[in-house]
């Protein structure tokens, strides 16, 4: 909701209130946020009434005379006093100005029954307009002995614009105005009076010391700035100063903005003491790759990555050995097809969905991963108020159980780049095989040759003064044998590089199942966090 006109500024806090309670969902306590709640619904319905009134709460305890004090200011009975009070647990208002009363008086919940304009036909003396724009609330009895009543109590104290507290010289002290109104409100003194009444009772010798007492009182729950005036309603001592008092709040026109300005102070502040103040903060870049190490590690992946240097050069060695003698590693099982991995266009047939058969992680790489988890938890909530950590360590685990399945599948979907030869390697294949052809021709060859005798003679070819047959026979053996060495040492490096490639990508791939169940899940906490420290913000500055 936004409020435009004169209250912008109020609107902006008000929604800045309310952006941090839904951010903060049900992380916090229900107590904080429903009140927090209250307070967002209760301000934005006030701004959209009248701003030429300012509702005046007078409330007290039994025998304060808090309704022979609404009756002096209104210069009219309407409160009944004494023993002739009615047992009602309405307020009765008298308005100060009639237009544009109806739907804040309909607001307050006030029948109109109970309601009195100044102006009306029960008031035809003329006088200062000091009060115009006033709408006067005489409460019950706050410890009335009916719920009713101080329930009604508690409900306006929450409306009204400014409170005027009436004491009586006898209960002053008394816990139940102190504990349940007084100090609750100590962040509301820019809009609170309080009234010693009965003053007059009280030896003249003693009235100072008593206003010091209570002053003393209101310092002592936290409201030091509150004005104190000895009143007595009876003979009209103090009725103008605090008649003063109220119209000087009223022709400020800000007692509305100094209640609301409080209610969203006070709710902001208990919403951050519960929440913390430390500031927003991402996952540190490094937390996040110690436990990709560890995921990595009870994943089985430098396993995989040793059966994928393994297997390359299996095959590679397959390809560019001696083919007489390179058929023999075709009986070697190939490591990775062990492993159930790389089984091509068949893998989910033979296995189901990309199953491996990795080793199951030992007792010290789970550990290790509980314990990167717990650190990741820990590093993002330090300084975060208890409801945070809380929800932050339940994130981190909310998915832990996913964990093993979605690593082993996303292992098993990781192409591991080992079904493709090198070009070169299918080369020396070629040329390796054109060698045998020749050594096996040259064979044949030479076998004919010395069948016939003719392999001394001068008849047959000669290359270097040897036998072209022979030249074949042994350039073929010797020349394949030499290309096998020498690819030995590339086919190594191949190896290697195939393997490190490998180990990027199983990684990359472990570093998505960890974002997506660990890492994702805290930062939508801390994203929950920031977003309610910077609505916390927008209400306190």
């Amino acid at each position: 909701m936004i409020f435009k006109g004169d209250a912008t500024d109020i609107g902006e806090r008000i929604d800045g209130l309310a952006a941090a309670v839904s951010a903060a969902g049900d992380r916090l306590p229900s107590d904080v946020t429903e009140e927090a709640r209250g307070v967002v619904d209760r301000a934005g319905g006030r701004l959209r009434l009248s701003a030429d009134h300012t509702v005046v709460g007078i409330a007290g305890a039994t025998g304060s005379g808090k309704s022979s004090t609404f009756n002096a200011l209104t210069g009219l009975e309407l409160s009944a006093v004494g023993v002739r009070r009615p047992t009602t647990s309405w307020a009765t208002a008298c308005v100060w100005g009639a237009d544009g009363a109806r739907e804040l008086l309909e607001w307050l919940g006030i029948p109109e029954r109970h309601q009195t304009t100044r102006d009306s036909m029960l008031d035809t003396r003329r006088e200062s307009n000091a009060l115009d724009g006033v709408v006067l609330l005489d409460l019950p009895d706050h410890d009335s002995t009916e719920v009713a009543h101080h329930l009604e109590v508690d409900r306006l104290v929450e409306l009204a614009d400014m409170l005027v507290w009436v004491l009586d010289p006898q209960k002053y002290a008394d816990a139940a105005i102190h504990d349940r109104y007084l100090q609750p409100l100590r962040d509301h003194s820019e809009v609170m009076v309080v009234v010693l009444n009965h003053i007059d009772e009280v030896p003249e010798e003693r009235r100072e010391s008593m206003i010091e007492d209570v002053e003393r009182l209101l310092a002592a729950d936290g409201l030091p700035d509150v004005p104190v005036i000895g009143l007595s309603a009876k003979l009209g001592w103090g009725v103008e100063e605090l008649r003063g008092q109220i119209a000087d709040r009223v022709a400020g026109k800000r007692a509305t903005r100094s209640r609301i300005e409080a209610d969203l102070r006070a709710a902001a502040t208990r919403i951050e003491s519960v929440s913390g103040t430390a500031k927003a903060r991402s996952l540190a870049p490094a937390r996040i790759e110690a436990l990709d190490d560890a995921l990595a590690e009870a994943a089985g992946v430098p396993t995989i990555v040793d059966a994928v240097q393994r297997a390359t050069a299996q095959r590679a060695n397959r390809a560019t050995g001696w083919p007489i003698v390179s058929w023999l590693s075709g009986l070697k099982p190939d490591p990775l097809k062990r492993l159930h991995l790389d089984l091509g266009s068949s893998a989910k047939e033979l296995t189901g969905r990309a199953r491996t058969s990795v080793p199951e992680a030992t007792a010290v790489q789970r550990a290790r991963v509980d314990t990167e988890v717990r650190a990741l938890a820990d590093d993002a909530s330090a300084g975060l108020g208890e409801p945070w950590r809380e929800s932050i360590r339940g994130a981190s685990v909310s998915r832990i159980g996913d964990l093993g399945d979605a690593l082993d599948g996303a292992l098993g979907d990781t192409d591991l780049g080992v079904d493709r030869l090198p070009v070169w390697a299918g080369v020396v294949r070629v040329v390796q095989w054109l060698l045998i052809l020749a050594a096996v021709g040259g064979l044949v060859w030479t076998v004919a040759a010395l069948a016939s005798g003719g392999l001394g003679d001068d008849s047959l070819p000669h290359v270097v003064g040897v036998a072209l047959p022979l030249a074949l026979l042994i350039g073929g053996v010797v020349l394949g044998i030499g290309f096998a060495l020498v690819c030995r040492v590339l086919v190594a490096g191949t190896a290697r590089r195939r393997a490190a490639q490998a180990d990027d990508r199983l990684r990359a791939a472990v570093s998505e199942v960890s974002h997506e169940l660990v890492v994702a899940p805290v930062e939508a906490e801390l994203t929950a966090y920031s977003a309610v420290r910077a609505g916390l913000s927008r209400v306190l500055g």
